[in-house]
């Protein structure tokens, strides 16, 4: 009886199985790949694996998904915190740099006032709170 193409696949995971586990050599595995894909029918491929012992491939270990890595680092909702701290000290120091211009003396640098505060605590927050994201 003829071959298919998932037939051969099937002996060829079996091929990669008993070489994983050391019962044949990476050349005999490259040799009986070779003749597996020359193979016609049931016949050929059953020698190719007749001195092999029966290896049940549904009891084979399942692939398993990569799972993309967890970042390290920090919680979603502290970066979001760090962006608005960033983007508000941001537009306060652009006013701050167009009253500057438009003066005629010398203005206080205020913008330190909103972002000074706001930074530290926000610094301490990041480096001594949270439960790293994770709710009780």
């Amino acid at each position: 009886m003829r071959a298919s193409d998932a037939d051969r696949d099937r002996v060829a995971a079996l091929l990669r199985e008993h070489t994983a586990q050391g019962r044949i050599t990476m050349d005999e595995f490259h040799e009986r790949l070779e003749r597996l894909y020359e193979s016609r029918t049931y016949g050929e491929l059953a020698k190719l694996t007749s001195d092999l012992p029966d290896v049940d491939l549904r009891n084979l270990p399942a692939k398993k998904s990569e799972e993309p890595a967890k970042r390290a680092g920090m919680h979603s909702g502290m970066r979001a915190a760090w962006g608005v701290w960033a983007v508000a000290s941001s537009i306060n120091w652009v006013v701050w740099f167009i009253v500057s211009l438009t003066s005629d003396g010398e203005v206080y640098p205020w913008p330190l006032w909103v972002m000074g505060p706001w930074g530290v605590i926000l610094l301490m927050s990041t480096v001594f709170g949270g439960n790293g994201g994770k709710r009780p």
